[in-house]
């Protein structure tokens, strides 16, 4: 696999900028980090120059979430966020924790609900409503915010510490040539560079593995997240209603979970999460979803109701045991491309408010006291002395749990979260990475999934069409393969093609030639930039690279 496409050598010398800190991610934990900045420097009467990369069209383009959101962070950001607008404009009213069968729901009284299912003094949001009023309120306070630029890659100093970033290369064809429409990349240097790219960032991957930030950690762990927005009939709505379930339809032996959340307008934030270290090779989790919505009790609120977006991201779910060493010099991973989401809450974005926050203060620090560049170890102090680190701590047993199973998962959960609090004298452990736990498809009977109606389920394409997803069709495909033989020769020999079922978009395809041979159809065009495929490639063949700035999904308010 060889990508010349940000070669600066191939175009010629690349533009450069200077920042005291570049953040790479528009999302709440890179917007946070900014914001924090910016107060620092005004109240010690100073400056500090900050920017913020963002690879879709515009801030909250990418951004998807459940979301249910605790203020704790926001309070800390912005104690006055009421009266200046942030739009967390529905409380949670009511929880509501659902077992289900196939045509059966078993509600579990409140008293017996974990702490990490109450919501009590929560809000259901848009994510990217909010981050869309983050970047408003960072570029008032002076931020520079650039949409449609994504980082490409991470640039070194000769000692090897980071010194930024560089953005890719526009306007090249599929083959890799510069087009009429070709401007050449810049770099952003700094003293320190936030990577906040969401989970399994692709620069904070790279990272990860040259730096080595995960020896001696647990493999990190993840699940997709497939949502769906929906406008229902006014006299199905309950605004700030929360449900979850487990259960149906997925098996006793698969994590996985929905959520329902009744926002306002009418409007219903529906969608599933299933960990990817799931065995079967014939589970879809996109199929999963669909037949989720016709269970007797879940399809009540959507009849007459109709479906406004679509979309999926994957979320690192390991928890404090998978965390990274998030700190090296010249920078630091924050949000979700460290793993900071609370699995057992079903929250990330408080969290990642937080590390960002976090880091500001640290960086502030360090460049106030001249000492540029250094290795933050102020930030790991920080957090392990923070709210968010106890919050983790307590929640560390969630997902090691789970993956036992439903019945012995919600039995360890139980003991774990109700009769210790969190504070049990043990932590379990994640053995193996999610790539590793797929078996051959002989061990498991295929899976026959019902057909979209059309009215509650519904097809891969129709659904990527109202996720707003484009990529220039003669831009290089941003799904790489390290090696051409091993979809056919393992992937499909083996475990039956999981690709064409792993991912939520119809990204990959198996078609076959006129002499009936059988090749790889990747479909780029297609990518929500889940990150799934880049995860769960049992060989780990595929590698998820930046397109050009700007492609992928436009969510309205996911």
């Amino acid at each position: 696999m060889v990508d010349t496409s940000n070669s600066p050598e191939q175009y010629g010398q690349r533009e450069t900028m200077e920042y005291d800190v570049v953040i790479v991610g528009g999302g709440p934990a890179g917007l946070s980090a900014a914001i924090r900045l910016k107060q620092l420097a005004s109240a010690k009467g100073t400056d500090v120059s900050v920017c913020v990369l963002e690879k879709g069209s515009e801030i909250g383009a990418h951004i998807l979430s459940g979301a249910v959101m605790d203020p704790i962070a926001m309070n800390e950001l912005f104690p006055n966020w009421k009266e200046l607008g942030a739009p967390l404009n529905t409380p949670v009213t009511e929880d509501r924790f659902l077992f289900l069968t196939e045509q059966k729901a078993y509600l579990t009284p409140n008293w017996a609900l974990p702490g990490c299912f109450q919501n009590h003094g929560n809000y259901v949001i848009s994510l990217g409503n909010v981050v869309r009023w983050l970047g408003q309120q960072a570029e008032a306070l002076g931020v520079e915010i650039f949409p449609g630029f994504p980082a490409a890659e991470v640039l070194y100093h000769d000692d090897g510490s980071v010194r930024g970033v560089a953005t890719a290369n526009m306007g090249i064809d599929r083959h890799g040539n510069p087009t009429d429409a070709f401007q050449p990349g810049i770099e952003l240097h700094a003293s320190y560079t936030f990577f906040a790219e969401g989970a399994r960032g692709h620069l904070g991957k790279q990272l990860i593995a040259r730096f080595e930030l995960d020896k001696g950690r647990d493999p990190q762990t993840y699940a997709l997240g497939i949502k769906e927005l929906w406008e229902i009939d006014p006299a199905r709505h309950q605004p700030g209603l929360v449900i979850h379930s487990a259960g149906w339809p997925l098996d006793a032996d698969t994590y996985g979970g929905s959520f329902l959340y009744h926002l306002e307008n009418s409007q219903v934030a529906v969608g599933y999460v299933i960990g990817l270290g799931y065995e079967n090779p014939h589970l879809s989790p996109y199929e999963e979803f669909q037949r989720y919505k016709t269970h007797p009790e879940i399809r009540t609120f959507f009849e007459g109701g109709r479906r406004i977006s679509y979309g999926a991201r994957a979320l690192a779910a390991g928890g404090l045991q998978s965390l990274p060493k998030f700190v090296f010099p010249g920078g630091a991973l924050i949000g979700c491309d460290a793993g900071f989401l609370n699995a057992a809450r079903i929250k990330g974005s408080h969290a990642a408010m937080k590390t960002g926050m976090l880091a500001a203060e640290a960086a502030f620090d360090a460049l106030a006291d001249g000492r540029a560049g250094d290795e933050l170890a102020a930030l790991p102090q920080a957090f392990r002395h923070s709210w968010l680190y106890e919050e983790l701590h307590k929640g560390r047993n969630f997902k090691p749990s789970m993956a036992l199973g439903l019945r012995a998962g919600t039995l360890m959960v139980a003991i774990d979260q109700i009769v210790f609090r969190g504070k049990a004298p043990w932590t379990l452990r994640h053995r193996h990475a999610d790539h590793e736990r797929l078996r051959p498809a002989s061990d498991f009977t295929p899976i026959a999934y019902p057909k979209p109606d059309n009215k509650l389920s519904f097809d891969r394409l129709s659904s990527v069409f109202i996720s707003n997803t484009n990529h220039g069709e003669d831009q290089p495909i941003h799904l790489k393969l390290r090696s051409d033989t091993l979809p056919i020769q393992v992937n499909l020999a083996r475990y039956d093609g999981p690709e064409q079922r792993y991912c939520p978009a119809g990204v990959y395809e198996f078609v076959r030639s006129d002499a009936d041979t059988p090749r790889l159809q990747i479909n780029a065009q297609n990518c929500l930039h889940c990150k799934t495929c880049d995860i769960k490639d049992p060989m780990q063949n595929i590698v998820w690279a930046t397109p050009e700035g700007g492609g992928g999904p436009n969510y309205p308010n996911m």
